[in-house]
Parts: structure tokens; sequence; C-alpha cells
């Protein structure tokens, strides 16, 4: 009979005690503790089975648990004697930084403080320990919520030493989602505060802490070395590129097979694979997100489970808000092209509104892209990317059209005017758009007349391609004729006409009204000849319309 599919369940125990679907990952464990790194830091997508590992670490590792060995037995780690045997011999530190999502320092601080006292409330145990003095029993019982930024940072080194005094031995520190207050530090505005008291924490905790035996940091970003890794010369970092550890997160295909058996679902594999395969990490591919995977086996549909609960909130205020070249290389990965850059995996979160590449460093190490090739060349990394898989296609479309969801029926009415060859309507509903639209397609800190309608336009015609997908192929800055079109839908069906689209800005030193701009964008497509692409497909010079879209301000015209 198939196992109970538990859904969320981050408790190794729990998902033991009460035999729910488990894939063994335990060979982890042995390959870590062989490695014999100081400090890892393993980044890898939301929902891959981090924090149910970091906690299978501490069952494993854990004095606490030295009597739950019974949880390992049948596993992959219980195999070894000599493991058997390591089972229950450490002190363990575990902690998350999940929580952190506040707007602003003071209150994530303050957050961290509780994190903190919340540590040392479940060691509060050591207040009774006779390796413990009164100045340590002190400082102890002097973490709490207000606590200073010089005692917050040396809190976990002092409870690593106070463990090593009791036991004997020293510590292991576990700690998941260390980059989350960053993310939320970037998007909050208070970056750089954060950035400093990480680093100080940091120092503390990994690098100058003598009580030290081991340590795991997971997250989804390698934040830059300089950023706060700073002073950790001890640290082994895991990436999206890295081999090591390649099928510890994740499900492999032969895990997923196995599972798909498991519950009469082996006809389906073929499926499965389009929706939800395609992470790769270093040499190791075909890797499926878990998180998916165990949602479809319990509701044996297809949706995108993994992409409705991650944070999608930078990804999207990136990509809708970045430069055009940004919104042009996301319709190519929508129409499964690939695109090539250059990838540096030290995300530099400042460099985010400024640096093509750090926007693709981001998506790759949140994986909604994957790596098709790379090639190392001098320490640099040039890569070419696609879309992870078809539950990801289907979160960048819903996305788009949450781009113009308060206006959709505005937005809408365009559309049909569009296809209507309703130019009074195309006007009336295109102005109720754009005004709506065009300060939220501009990342600028003064939004200017000439790039708001060229970020706006790129937003607009991924709209356009997500709404109009199953009726036209959309592309964009194409070469056709003698120079490059902005928009151009080919029908999919006989019956519908070719369009083109010429997005121009208003000149007042070359036009004198809107009409001249308008005027001016039609003559482009025609002494362009930019129909010759339609036309060379077979459609006829009198089924093509072309409009020109002319810009002043937030105002439009469309002629």
């Amino acid at each position: 009979m198939a196992r109970t599919v538990g859904i969320g369940i981050q408790s190794f125990e729990k998902v033991r005690r009460n035999s729910c679907f488990y894939v063994d990952k335990t060979g982890f464990i042995k390959e870590w503790w062989e490695n014999q790194d100081d400090v890892t830091l393993i980044t890898r997508p939301r929902r891959f089975g981090k924090t149910l590992m970091l906690d299978t670490l501490e069952q494993f590792f854990s004095i606490k648990y030295k009597e739950n060995g019974a949880l390992f037995e049948g596993l992959s780690i219980w195999e070894d004697e000599k493991y058997r045997k390591l089972q229950g011999t450490y002190p363990v530190i575990f902690l998350s930084f999940a929580e952190i999502k506040e707007c602003n320092y003071a209150d994530a601080r303050k957050r961290m403080n509780y994190i903190l006292t919340g540590l040392y409330s479940r060691h509060y145990y050591l207040m009774n320990s006779d390796a413990l003095t009164a100045a340590d029993k002190s400082y102890f019982e002097g973490v709490r919520e207000n606590m200073g930024d010089v005692e917050a940072a040396m809190a976990i080194q002092k409870l690593s030493e106070y463990l090593f005094r009791h036991h004997g031995k020293r510590v292991l520190i576990l700690l998941d989602e260390y980059d989350t207050p960053l993310q939320e530090a970037y998007a909050g505005g208070y970056w750089k505060e954060l950035v400093t008291f990480t680093r100080s924490l940091f120092n503390a905790t990994f690098k100058s802490n003598p009580y030290l035996e081991r340590a795991i940091m997971t997250g989804i970003t390698r934040v830059s070395k300089e950023s706060i890794f700073s002073d950790l010369n001890n640290l082994e970092v895991i990436t999206a590129t890295t081999g090591k550890y390649g099928d510890a997160f994740g499900f492999t295909q032969q895990e997923v097979s196995d599972a798909l058996r498991e519950y009469g679902l082996i006809e389906e594999e073929e499926e499965v694979k389009y929706w939800y395969d395609g992470f790769n990490f270093g040499d190791v591919s075909n890797i499926y997100n878990p998180w998916s995977i165990i949602n479809y086996l319990d509701k044996r549909e297809y949706r995108p489970y993994w992409a409705n609960t991650s944070s999608n909130g930078l990804i999207g205020k990136l990509i809708r808000e970045g430069d055009p070249s940004i919104k042009i290389a996301m319709e190519d990965l929508l129409h499964g092209k690939s695109f090539s850059t250059g990838l540096d995996e030290q995300i530099v979160f400042s460099q985010l509104e400024s640096r093509e590449n750090a926007v693709w460093s981001l998506l790759l190490a949140s994986g909604y892209v994957k790596l098709k090739s790379y090639t190392l060349k001098e320490g640099k990394i040039k890569c070419e990317l696609v879309l992870t898989n078809q539950e990801v296609h289907v979160m960048f479309e819903v996305m788009i059209e949450d781009w113009f969801a308060e206006f959709t029926p505005a937005y809408n009415a365009f559309i049909k005017a569009l296809l209507c060859d309703d130019k009074k309507g195309m006007n009336i509903y295109m102005n109720k758009v754009a005004l709506a639209t065009f300060s939220s397609f501009d990342t600028g800190k003064k939004p200017s007349e000439a790039t708001e309608p060229e970020r706006f336009y790129h937003g607009f015609v991924l709209g356009l391609l997500v709404d109009l997908g199953e009726r036209y192929i959309l592309t964009s800055n194409r070469e056709s004729g003698y120079g490059r079109y902005d928009v151009m839908l080919e029908p999919k069906q006989k019956e519908d006409p070719g369009i083109l689209l010429e997005f121009k800005v208003y000149d007042p030193d070359e036009e004198n009204t809107l009409e001249d701009t308008v005027q001016s964008a039609l003559t482009q497509i025609n002494d362009k000849h930019y129909a010759a692409t339609l036309e060379a497909k077979g459609i006829a010079p009198d089924r093509i319309r072309k409009y020109g879209f002319a810009f002043e301000g937030k105002k439009v015209l469309i002629g």
C-alpha cells in the first residue's frame, strides 16, 4: 500500500513516525561529514528540502536526540556501523531566519533578537550547569528581545562556548535560510544597516568561533563575499553550477519514477517530466522540485504548485521595472528559446537595478531558469539559459497577467479593439492602460518621458504575448526588410490578419503634433518594409495591418 503523502512536513521525526512518503537523502550526511569542510553554504531554490535536511541533521547528530536512532533504521546512513555510533553525539545549534521579513531595520533586528532568545530558551538547562560561571549565567539571562547589536552578534558564539563547556565537545551549527532577511532588506531599503550587523554576526559565529566543529548554512542565493562573508576564508560554497551534493536536494529521475510507480501513476511519467523536471546542479541533471512532486502525488493534477508558493515579488519587480533588454529576453524564453548571458553567482543586491547579469544570476539561483550550457574561462562564466519547465512557464504567464490585473477590463477591451481594427476603441482603452501602468514599469527615481514608453511597451508586449498566444506568434525587435520592427503578430490561423506595431516618442524638435509622430511611425513601417517577413510566409499585403503608437508623456495616440 502506498504511503500517506504529508504536505508541508519539515520535521524528519514526524515524517518517519507517521510513515509518510519520504525519499531517503541521508546519504548526504555521510558525504558531508567525510568532506570535513568547516563551513558549508548550500544554495538551492525554495521548497527543495533544505529545511527538512537540516532537521534531519539535527535529529542525527544532536545529543538531545540520542534516543532517536530508530528513526534512521532502513535508511542508507544506518547501513554503516561507524555512523550508527555517531548518531546523537554532538551538541547542535539549529536556527532559521525564514521568518525575518520585516519592512525596516529596527523590526528586522528585533525579530532576530526574538529568534536568538528562543534559541537560548531551548538550551535553558545550561543555567543549571556547573560549567557556567555566574558571569556566564548573567550574560545568558541578558539575551533578550531588546539586546543591542554587539550582544546579539556574539550570542551564537557564546552559546557555542557554553555547550562546549557543558558537553565537552565542539558544536555543530545549522542555519536555515540565511539570506531571507537580506532579500527583505534590499526590498525594504535597509540593506546597508543589516549587512553591517550580519557581517559581525557571521564573523563571530563561523570564523572566530573556537567552539565550532562544523556548520551548514542554506539559502537561495550566494550573497556576495564582500557583503557579509568578507572574513570567512573557511567557507565552502555550493551553488547551481557546483557538482558537489548535486542529488542531495530535490528528487532524481529514478526517485520520481519509483514514487509514480508506488502510487500507480507510472503512465504519467512523461507528462510529469514535462511539467516538473529541468533543474540542473553542476553535472547532475533531471532534478525535480520535491514540493511539486509531492503535491502532484497527493492531488494528481498538473498545476504550478512550487511556483505558486515561491516568493515571486522581487522577481516580478525586477522584470517589470528592468531594462527593456530583460523583457526582450523574457519574450524569447517564453517562446521556448534560450538566452545567452554572463553570470556571477555572487549576488550583489545593490546591482540588481543596474546590471542585467545580476538579475539573471538571481533567476538562476531561484530556479526560474536553468543552465542549458555554460563555459568557464578565466574565472568568468558564460551560459545559455532556458526556462526550467512548464510549471515555471505558467508562473511567468500568470505574473505578466497580474501586471495588468488592476485594469483588466480596459486591457481586455484594448485587445478586443485591436483584433477588430477599432482604432477609436484602441485609443480610448490604451490611454487608460498606459496612464495606470507607466510608473509601475519605470524603475527610475525620477521617471522620464523618454524612458517610460520604452519600458512600458516592452512590458505591454509580454502581455500581448500571453493573451494572444493561442492566435498569434508574437515577436519584437527582430530584423525584417531593411530594419528592426517593434512588434509583429504573425497569425496562426489563415483567417486572422498579420499585425505590425511601431512605437515612437513625440519629439518636439522634429514633429509639430502627436499626429505627426504617428505618421512617422507608419512611414517607418512602410519605408523599412517591415512586412517582408509576413509576406514571405504567404500573408497578402492587404491582410497586414499597420499601427503607429505615439507617446507624449503618459498620453498615447494610435493611428
